[in-house]
């Protein structure tokens, strides 16, 4: 009962210490896991046992026998399913030739390049090597993520680096599975008639049953046969169902039929997406974290001292500053991204929780089944997984600083609300240069500003993090515009740590367009205190066009910001000095002279 219950805390903590520290959780659970269970049996135990035992002698421990083998399964399975979900057609087509090309073309580079170096530097056989290769394609959104998070780069190379994180996860996965599947089938003895019909057989059941139950599980959904309660608890039961039904008909074929229902589910029409996408993240917070504990405690000393030896370096060498570089560069041939870019992305590349889990589970298998030399899949895997993690945590931002992807001023505009007069203003700013993305849980004002041409993004603030979002890292304006004042004073509150790095600014609220001294929460009013959500709808309602008036001298500069101050149908949005735009707030505190410049208003011609 401890080792549960400690199995779970030390999990949670591991996820606590990740998000204070802004580190992939992978590594502070696997450090633990090494912590509770090889090291503590070789150096703080005095009878030499771990403090947690996954497995001991084969019989006792928490998962005497094989039930650790379905345990990780089951868990994995789930961990798939949700990467499944997120694996979506029209990311796919959208995203650019960049990110197709990675997974695609990088991906098999990937995959026969660490195959080739690992049965040359460690003597594994050609079907071990693939799997190992097959394994290590995945990077991950999860070690991409806190990784990136902190550092400022151009939207281009941030979404590369996050969509190839999300989209090779289960593809990477897939790999593996199918040359886990074929090993399994033919013994290792190569191909044969009867590997290729088992094989064939993988293949068939796996897609069919994925399939034919998320289409199932989707109109059980749509139609409202489930209730509201259960949905999430049915939806879980279901995908558990298909692995093992799948695994009846066909040995091995689980994790495919989890991974394409996933697929099949998230492309769909399903009504309740969101919600289930939620639920299965928070289980698989829990799941991953209780399995890369067990996992790691599962290491035997042994097994780590298997790679102690030059040959370990080399291997992670190649992979991380040959293979990885000689993907990223043939993928990105002839694209817009430019050498420096590339090089970043080349040395961005951490390998995920799903290639450690997975290579667990492989490699405890083919154990079993005596492949020789199968001990080696796991710690290999291990190996890069915790290699890359924190050689990309420790390294990536000096290097982006060195090569010059580092943005120096994080200057794009975030706009909480997405309304009439925030799409004219952001349009504005965009025709000027500014990079402005609008953000809004109104699925028709983002629609309405995609079809202006404008970056747009729809999401619940309350809901949804977005300082997850790495494709934001060089926003440094935030601007909340939405006609709750709510709303606006929330996003301050958690987001401007994030976004608000050169100002964070809101509408007035109707309270404080009736005060006249200017507090310190004032100075968070964008515009000017007058501007409240009434005002700024009232000006774009009456004349939905911007104004720019020429100013010579500071005393006109202040007349004119007088006049629209008391117009209550126009509002001063900017000014423009120097062939800079600066906000009113921002251009305020500057020290700047009141003179020739252009003041920008919305409204009614003053």
């Amino acid at each position: 009962m401890i080792e549960l219950a400690g199995i779970i805390i030390l999990g949670i903590l591991a996820q606590w210490v990740a998000w204070k520290f802004k580190i992939p959780a992978i590594l502070p659970l696997i450090l633990i896991g090494l912590l509770v269970g090889p090291i503590a049996a070789e150096f703080l135990s005095e009878d030499g046992t771990k403090w947690i035992e996954p497995i001991w002698n084969g019989k006792k421990g928490l998962f005497p026998g094989d039930s650790l083998y379905y345990f990780v399964s089951l868990a994995i399975s789930i961990i798939l399913f949700e990467g499944g979900l997120t694996l979506k057609r029209s990311e796919i087509k959208n995203v650019g030739p960049v990110i197709t090309k990675l997974i695609t073309i990088g991906s098999t580079i990937t995959f026969f390049g660490a195959g080739i170096v690992a049965h040359y530097v460690f003597n594994l056989s050609w079907e071990l090597s693939f799997l190992f290769s097959g394994l290590i394609i995945v990077t991950g959104p999860t070690v991409i993520t806190p990784i990136l998070r902190n550092i400022p780069l151009k939207k281009d190379v941030s979404t590369v680096l996050k969509w190839e994180g999300i989209l090779i996860d289960p593809i990477g996965a897939l790999v593996a599975v199918l040359v886990f599947e074929f090993i399994s089938v033919g013994g290792g003895s190569g191909f044969t008639k009867t590997a290729l019909m088992e094989f064939g057989k993988i293949l068939l059941f796996g897609t069919t049953f994925g399939f034919t139950f998320a289409h199932a599980l989707a109109y059980a959904i749509n139609k409202k046969l489930i209730p509201h309660y259960l949905l999430n608890v049915v939806s879980l039961s279901t995908v558990l169902l298909v692995f093992v039904e799948s695994e009846v008909f066909a040995h091995e074929s689980g994790l495919l039929a989890v991974v394409v229902m996933g697929m099949v589910l998230g492309n769909g029409k399903l009504s309740n997406l969101k919600e289930l996408l939620y639920f299965k993240e928070s289980l698989s917070v829990l799941l991953i974290s209780i399995l890369f504990i067990l996992l790691a405690a599962n290491i035997n000393m042994e097994d780590l001292l298997l790679l102690y030896t030059w040959k370990t370096a080399t291997l992670f060498a190649i992979v991380v500053f040959v293979v990885r570089p000689l993907a990223v560069f043939v993928s990105t041939r002839n694209s817009k991204l430019k050498f420096n870019e590339k090089l970043f992305i080349s040395w961005v590349g951490p390998r995920g929780i799903v290639a450690a889990g997975i290579a667990s589970l492989f490699g405890s298998k083919l154990i079993k089944q005596g492949v020789e030399g199968a001990e080696y899949i796991t710690p290999l895997v291990f190996m890069i997984v915790l290699g890359t993690v924190l050689f990309n945590a420790t390294t990536a931002r000096l290097f982006a600083k060195m090569v010059g992807v580092f943005l120096k001023r994080s200057d794009a505009i975030l706009i909480i609300g997405a309304s009439s007069p925030a799409r004219l203003i952001a349009k504005y700013l965009k025709e000027n240069n500014k990079r402005v993305i609008l953000i809004d849980s109104n699925k028709n004002f983002i629609q309405k500003s995609l079809k202006a041409g404008l970056e747009a993004i729809e999401i619940d603030i309350y809901n949804q993090d977005l300082t997850d979002n790495i494709e934001l890292n060089d926003v440094g304006f935030l601007i909340a515009m939405t006609g709750s004042e709510a709303v606006n004073k929330f996003a301050l509150d958690s987001f401007s740590e994030n976004f608000g790095e050169q100002g964070s600014y809101r509408l007035a609220t109707a309270e404080e367009i009736k005060k006249t001294d200017l507090s310190k929460e004032q100075r968070k009013i964008l515009f000017n205190p007058k501007g409240d959500y009434i005002n700024l709808s009232e000006a774009f309602r009456e004349n939905p066009k911007i104004y720019e008036v020429e100013i010579t001298t500071e005393d006109e500069y202040q007349t004119m910001v007088s006049r629209l101050f008391h117009e209550f149908k126009s509002v001063l949005l900017f000014i423009r000095k120097e062939g800079k735009l600066y906000l009113i707030p921002e251009f305020e505190k500057t020290e700047l002279s009141k003179d020739n410049c252009t003041l920008i208003y919305l409204g009614k011609n003053v």
